[in-house]
């Protein structure tokens, strides 16, 4: 069976310094980073290097290498709220000024090495049809995937817990609007809201970016001995088809959800060891 590279996300270690982070990413024995990039909450902000995106990827690209790491993805959100900036705001200024944000990240991924660049869906907005939300969400992604296509970058979109995708059925929904995107599947969202890895699994197909980390109905984030995530099966499904993507290893540290309750160094080691053992 085909090996999927692993790789461990920079906010896994958010208290750190981020040079710090991508050392102990490095001890861990993977070989990629996910790199955030959040709005006024990452380690690397995208109005932190504003104007110097390239020279800034390029200085990541460097302290990457030189612990033998590559920039594995990067996660871009664009406001501090899952609504501020959203790709599908009911204000064009809002979708403007995220696209924006969208293109300079562009740059700042190809600079840092990365062949990948994930976003968010939107949200629902009051006062706007779901349905309608939807389809701004899947034209203005497929906008930003044909941006990001051009720069030789795989653009995917995650659906998440609160998103305008937040079960699997408007999750295939969405990719079928949006026509040429894939997705950073996180199977923890879904899995959250009480859906069986068997309704999980169609989207696989469309994976362009896996988030994996341990969790169980109403629990976001679990210890790997509490996870109901059949990751065995996600491997073996993603290795058949093909896959050529990363699987990361994303426990993470907020206090959100209860996902400030894991030891992440302890469960990233085991996860790690789960997927090499398959």
């Amino acid at each position: 069976m085909k090996s999927i590279p692993l790789s461990c996300a920079d906010f896994t270690f958010p208290l750190l310094k981020h040079e710090d982070s991508c050392r102990l990413i490095s001890m861990l024995g993977v070989q990629g980073v996910d790199i955030g990039f959040f709005n006024g909450r990452s380690h690397l902000r995208p109005e932190d290097v504003h104007g110097r995106e390239s020279e800034e990827g390029a200085i990541l690209k460097t302290r990457l290498g030189d612990l033998g790491l590559v920039a594995s993805d990067v996660f871009l959100q664009t406001g501090t709220t899952h609504g501020q900036r959203a790709v599908n705001h009911p204000e064009k200024s809002e979708r403007e000024a995220g696209f924006e944000m969208f293109r300079r990240a562009v740059d700042f991924a190809v600079a840092c090495g990365s062949r990948h660049l994930s976003g968010l869906p939107g949200v629902s907005f009051e006062g706007v049809a779901d349905g309608d939300s939807l389809q701004r969400a899947a034209e203005e992604s497929s906008r930003r995937a044909a941006l990001a296509g051009e720069a030789g970058l795989c653009y995917s979109v995650e659906p998440h817990v609160g998103s305008i995708a937040p079960t699997p059925d408007k999750a295939l929904e969405f990719v079928k609007l949006a026509g040429d995107i894939t997705l950073t599947l996180d199977y923890g969202h879904f899995v959250y809201a009480g859906f069986s890895n068997q309704e999980i699994h169609p989207l696989l197909d469309h994976a362009g970016h896996f988030h994996a980390r341990g969790a169980a109905k109403g629990r976001l984030q679990a210890p790997v001995s509490e996870n109901v995530i059949d990751f065995l099966a996600v491997n073996e499904r993603l290795a058949t088809r093909g896959y050529d993507g990363w699987i990361c290893l994303e426990y993470v540290w907020i206090d959100w959800e209860g996902c400030n309750r894991c030891d992440n160094v302890s469960e990233t080691l085991l996860l790690k060891s789960l997927f090499q053992n398959t």
